[in-house]
Formats: structure tokens, C-alpha cells, sequence
């Protein structure tokens, strides 16, 4: 089996790339790797949020609307569990519960997260290559004026309001990545590995964080390109601009690639931001300006394809 790409994705925009990729290569050519330090345990459920929009978008039954979820859902038991007083602070659809509920039962059975997902995706359909980061925990901590908090209570409880002051990976320190990722870090390398439009603290840093990621990425003889989060100083979801901004760092472009310059041989910005294109060129990355805002899938693909020109 040889893999032509190697895609790092997290969250909603990442999962639109995804499927972009996923139109333009066969199964066997593309291994998406999704970040898990978004996992947390809640009501007794292991959730995995975004492997979860990943899966549901290269399945095509996310919901188009919100990005995250499944269409068509319903939330009957939301409803139940608040008139209960129970904890009601993050959503589970009554459909979504069955991802969870048989995800939870895998693990306690002893399966890994990577069977879990495997066995996941083929239930709906997906026969491109998606896996975990790790079957190892990793969690996201969000280190805040509140506190340290854990992902999902910074970003669903407490809206992301706190102020964020760094961020660190519990358990990325002994996390074994997942071993067909582990694999192409090393001699057998992709052609390309990019780096999805995802939030660079919350989604792919985790990943970076995992022993032998990023000196892989370093040495790897493939392109590394980056799709940026930001377009016209603003992320188009997710707390990406204000946690730069909190952590002294301009929402630019500029400062995108200058976080991943270690690592990145091209960076992807919006058209919007074609001006950024010198000043990022200086730092010895290459600029490739495209429409990089997915609202269709013609989007989507047509991003996949400028991120894979001259990677065959």
C-alpha cells in the first residue's frame, strides 16, 4: 500500500479539506491523521469530537449548517437530561449517542481507539484512511486566567471567554502515534504532508506534540503545506485570532507561517490576503494564494487540488 499524501486535521475546517483531498485521491493514496486531545470523557461516554466531524463530513451525513453533528438530528434527550437536572452543558443528539455509546463499549472491550474508528468508519461507508493520532490519551489543557481547564470546558462550557495564557498536551510526552502514521515519518515517505486549515493550539500542535512527530516532519524529504486558519486577520471558525492574540501573536498570515516554519516548505493563504505573500516569502516559504474559503464542495476539491500541485 503506498501513501501519496499525508493529511493532519482537526475540527470543522480540516474536515472540509479532508473530503476535498478525499475526492482527488484514491483510498490507498491518502491517510488522514485527526487529533484527539479534543477526547474527553463525559455522562460515562468516551467523545471523540473531532474524529467524529471528520468521519461524519467523509461520510456526508455531517450537518451542513453547524459543521459538526449529524444531519437531521434530533435532541430529545438533551431535553430529558436538563428537565432531570442533569448535565447539560454539551450536546449529544439522539443519534450522535449511538457513535458514543458504541465507541465507549469498543474501548471497555478492549479494542483501541484506532479499531474503534476503523470499524466506525466502516459502518458508514468511508473507505478512505482515517485514524487517530494515537491510541494513547492525550488532553488538551487550556491554561487561562480561570485556571487550567480542559478543552472541552474552555471551548464548549465556558465559550473559550477565558483568557488564554499557554496551552500544554497532557500525555503527549508518551503517546505512541498511530503506527501507520509513525510509519511515514520515517524512510517510506509521503509525497506531500499538509497541515489542514485546522486551529495550529487546538488541533494540530497536539499532534506535533506526539515523540517523533515534529522532528519527523523536519527531516521528511516530502513538501510540508499548510492551509492557513486565517483569512483577512479573522478565523472563519473557532477561537484560532483570539487565542493568537492573547498569546501575543498577530492573526495574520505572516504569523501562521512563522509558528510553523520549522517545518513548512509552502503556506496556503486566501486571495483576500494576497499581500501578506512577500513578507512570508522572506521567511524562505513558499506562498501559493487560492481561494481558501470551502463553502461548496467545488470549493473544497478545487483547495485540494492547489494543496497536492506538484506532489505527484
Amino acid at each position: 500500500m503506498t501513501t501519496n499524501i499525508l493529511a493532519l486535521c482537526g475540527g470543522v475546517g480540516g474536515a472540509k479539506l479532508a473530503l476535498g483531498l478525499s475526492r482527488l485521491l484514491k483510498p490507498a493514496e491518502l491517510l488522514t491523521v485527526v487529533n484527539t486531545g479534543d477526547d474527553f470523557r463525559h455522562l460515562g461516554l468516551h467523545i471523540s469530537p473531532d474524529l467524529d466531524t471528520v468521519m461524519y463530513t467523509l461520510a456526508g451525513v455531517a450537518d451542513p449548517e453547524r459543521g459538526w453533528g449529524l444531519a437531521g438530528e434530533t435532541w430529545n434527550f438533551m431535553r430529558a437530561l436538563s428537565r432531570l437536572g442533569g448535565s447539560d452543558w454539551f450536546n449529544l443528539g439522539d443519534q450522535d449517542l449511538a457513535t458514543h455509546i458504541y465507541r465507549t463499549q469498543g474501548l471497555q472491550q478492549g479494542l483501541g481507539l484506532a479499531a474503534v474508528t476503523q470499524s466506525l468508519c466502516a459502518s458508514l461507508g468511508i473507505a478512505q484512511r482515517l485514524v487517530p493520532m494515537s491510541d494513547d490519551p492525550v488532553q488538551t489543557i487550556v491554561c487561562t486566567d480561570q485556571g487550567d481547564l480542559p478543552f472541552q470546558d474552555y471551548f464548549v462550557r465556558l465559550a473559550c471567554r477565558p483568557r488564554v495564557r499557554a496551552l500544554r498536551y497532557a500525555g503527549a510526552d508518551t503517546a505512541r502515534p498511530h503506527p501507520d502514521f509513525a510509519a511515514l515519518l520515517g524512510n517510506d515517505a509521503p509525497h506531500a504532508v499538509i497541515l489542514c486549515p485546522s486551529n495550529p493550539f487546538l488541533s494540530i500542535d497536539p499532534i506535533l506534540s506526539l515523540p517523533g512527530v515534529r522532528a519527523g516532519l523536519q527531516s521528511t524529504r516530502a513538501p510540508v503545506i499548510a492551509v492557513s486558519p486565517i483569512v483577512g486577520g479573522k478565523a472563519l471558525k473557532g477561537p484560532a485570532a483570539k487565542i493568537m492574540a492573547e498569546l501575543g501573536l498577530p492573526a495574520t498570515n505572516l504569523a501562521i507561517a512563522d509558528y510553523y516554519r520549522d517545518l513548512l516548505n509552502s503556506l496556503v493563504i486566501d486571495d483576500i490576503d494576497a499581500h501578506e505573500a512577500p513578507a512570508i516569502e522572506k521567511l524562505g516559504i513558499e506562498v501559493r494564494v487560492v481561494n481558501t474559503v470551502m463553502r461548496s464542495l467545488q470549493d473544497r476539491v478545487e483547495l485540494a487540488r492547489r494543496c497536492l500541485e506538484g506532489t505527484s
